[in-house]
């Protein structure tokens, strides 16, 4: 007897009623856990029979809806990250957007293959990467991908600066027929600061270029790095048989914020022969606000650019964006087209774009509807507004700390990072590192604020990273309040 065809639509009308009603709760409740998110704790972590309940054998049977959502609702939903709450400023993580939430989910009923066809989501993403191109000020003809997030984005780049660059045909000869070795072409060289996110360091071997090709750059008393170092290992390396393929130029780092000097290193690429790539994770956004334009001043001369669309622009995980100005290369890197690829002059795969050809990823799905919907909803400028905004407060917080006797700011404070620790006369760093590590954890655990941590000059360092569009000044002033009751209190213990 033939087994009875089925699907995991609803089974029938009635099932797609309940479906319905079920979606329009998950919908309302949704918006109303992000419009309350400011009377509840930051985070708090998740309970070891809530543990228990999320272990266990896979699920051979089906569950009503209803009550896997109310599972959601009593195991997952109270126990998140934190970082839709006001007070959420650990390391470089966005808020999102309610609106976004939502063009998510019509992404998902949408659910298109984002990859080679010629569809309206193609046409959207090429549309959004045409805006970012504009924004940043980046010339006509560079274009590029979204993809998950900054460390993809910049091996995207990197990947097309070692193909570019390299001087031989890496796909054709591959890395070990084509350096190194007796008789082989020059050994490939990166360059970046000592304050360069790991990504970098992560594609680079990744890339089959190693942990040694990676020239990790002193940096200024600013946290920029030092352009004459940087020339300097440049001259060594060429004389010692190396080839520069690649120079890295961090607009916005990730411990402090500070940007280097772009204009410097796109200068000094050109005249190594070298790729110019910048890893713009959150600083490169500063280039919508025309105040700020001049800190990341030379980002319009990169060849290319990674940047996260969740951080400074507020859209939930996950959308990161690689531009590339050289879009032969770029597509030479990337592009394979086997038979059941192959377009035509007609039908699906004639005339789309071909984003397949630009990444790593064949799969891709339509991340970028909710940067699509929130431009057009909200307008450019909002967002260039709270920017400014986040900035404002990263100034004022430093501020405050500055004026504090009982607190120290370690890191200039150029953008929307603040690194600064409590203080205690004639302590040492060893014992003011272990009591502000203590002090943040307190903080954390308190559910009142969600800062994280870091290390300069062989300082702890509580660190403030603001991309969150719902803080408010006086979240920065419970924050000091706090940090300074909690290690007053941890003192007098």
């Amino acid at each position: 007897m033939t087994e009875p065809e089925t699907s995991l639509d609803p089974a029938d009308d009635r099932g797609w009623d309940e479906l319905r009603h079920l979606g329009h709760l998950m919908v309302d409740e949704m918006l109303e856990f992000l419009r309350t998110a400011r009377e509840r704790p930051v985070w708090r972590p998740v309970p070891a029979e809530v543990r228990k309940r999320l272990s266990g054998a896979a699920p051979r049977n089906p569950t009503p809806a209803a009550k896997v959502y109310e599972e959601f609702k009593r195991d997952v939903l109270p126990y998140p990250t934190g970082n839709i709450h006001p007070r959420f400023w650990g390391w470089v993580i966005g808020t999102g957007t309610p609106l976004a939430m939502l063009a998510d989910m019509l992404a998902s009923g949408m659910n298109p293959q984002v990859a080679e066809f010629d569809d309206s989501s193609a046409v959207v993403e090429n549309q959004v990467i045409g805006w970012l191109v504009e924004l940043l000020g980046l010339p006509a003809g560079t274009h590029g991908l979204l993809v998950s997030g900054g460390s993809m984005a910049n091996l995207v780049g990197l990947a097309v600066a070692r193909n570019a660059r390299a001087g031989f045909d890496v796909r054709e000869r591959g890395l070990q027929n084509g350096a190194g070795g007796e008789g082989a072409a020059p050994r490939l060289s990166v360059y970046a600061s000592t304050e360069t996110h790991s990504s970098v360091r992560k594609a680079v071997e990744l890339l089959g270029l190693g942990h040694d090709a990676l020239r990790a750059i002193p940096i200024a008393a600013d946290y920029t790095i030092d352009v004459a170092a940087l020339r300097e290992q440049l001259a060594a390396d060429k004389a010692a048989g190396w080839r520069p393929i690649c120079i890295v130029g961090n607009a916005g780092t990730v411990n402090t914020g500070a940007t280097d000097d772009l204009g410097a290193l796109a200068a000094l690429s050109r005249e190594a022969g070298a790729w110019f790539h910048v890893d713009g994770a959150f600083g490169a956004l500063a280039a919508l606000v025309p105040a700020l334009r001049p800190l990341v001043s030379g980002l319009e001369q990169a060849d290319s650019l990674a940047f996260d669309l969740h951080k400074w622009l507020y859209m939930p995980y996950e959308v990161g964006c690689t531009l590339v100005r050289d879009q032969t290369a770029h597509r030479a890197t990337f592009n394979v087209t086997p038979a059941y690829l192959a377009s035509f002059d007609r039908g699906i795969a004639a005339g789309g774009f071909p984003f397949a050809e630009r990444g790593v990823q064949l799969s891709r799905g339509f991340r970028a509807l909710k940067v699509w919907m929130s431009f057009k909803t909200h307008g450019v400028d909002a967002f260039a507004q709270l920017i400014h905004q986040n900035v404002r407060q990263a100034h004022y917080l430093a501020g405050l700390v500055t004026k504090h006797p009982r607190l120290e700011l370690l890191a200039p404070a150029p953008l929307n990072v603040v690194c600064f620790r409590f203080v205690v006369p004639r302590a040492d760093d060893a014992t003011l590192n272990a009591l502000n590590k203590e002090i943040l954890l307190r903080i954390q655990e308190s559910g009142v604020a969600i800062p994280s941590q870091t290390m300069l000059n062989g300082k702890f360092a509580i660190r403030v990273a603001i991309t969150n569009h719902r803080s408010r000044r006086e979240d920065f002033d419970l924050l000091v309040r706090a940090v300074v009751e909690t290690g007053t209190a941890l003192r007098s213990d």
